[in-house]
């Protein structure tokens, strides 16, 4: 997939006030300072569409990105972030699933998570409520540039490790760089082919 166009849409503080058309969504979501920003910029061959910042937890609304006039791409707000408030954290946690469990045109939702880390509780916490709600995901593991080829190879087997433990069949991983633009081609490929599936079921 080429990206020829990607455009800010609208920033929305609840699901009800998103973008009323029927494109499909693609939902970006990680633990604060996990590199979702690079990531959406890397992807979308745009150096500030989504706003990086050295402070993590900045993103506090669902931002919608309209990519070539025909998806969006969704920027979700981290979680995980220790140092907001009781109160933000569970207005966060409200709009983040208010968004996931009732946005119909939310086809799936890209989980990301630091190819460094050995699987933490609240990505695995995440990503198995995800399962339990019937919502289709996938895992990006991001900043691949950081490990040698080995040892992401080796992170990646571990997660699968951990996953299998309560999983069946594990979800479509991604292992991407937003420095080295590792994984582009294959997430936005797959992004591409569920969206040629969805044409042709009408």
């Amino acid at each position: 997939m080429e990206i020829k166009t990607a455009e800010f849409t609208l920033s929305a503080p609840m699901v009800s006030m998103c973008p009323p058309d029927n494109k499909p969504e693609y939902a970006f979501i990680g633990r604060s300072n996990v590199g979702k920003s690079s990531l959406i910029n890397m992807l979308t061959n745009h150096r500030r569409l989504a706003k990086t910042s050295q402070t993590p937890g900045k993103t506090l609304l669902i931002n919608h990105f309209i990519i070539n006039k025909e998806w969006y791409l969704v920027d979700l707000p981290g979680y995980g972030y220790a140092k907001r408030s009781k109160k933000e954290t569970a207005r966060l946690e409200q709009m983040i699933n208010g968004y996931i469990l009732q946005r119909q045109q939310l086809v799936c939702v890209f989980v990301l998570v630091d190819i460094r880390l050995e699987a933490q509780k609240i990505d695995l916490d995440f990503i198995n409520w995800l399962g339990q709600s019937s919502v289709p995901f996938a895992i990006v593991f991001t900043k691949a540039d950081k490990l040698t080829h080995n040892k992401a190879v080796q992170s990646v087997e571990a997660y699968k490790k951990v996953l299998m433990e309560t999983w069946e069949e594990l979800p479509q991983m991604f292992v991407t760089s937003s420095e080295s633009k590792q994984g582009r081609d294959e997430l936005l490929q797959y992004i591409a082919d569920i969206n040629l599936s969805l044409n042709d079921n009408g």
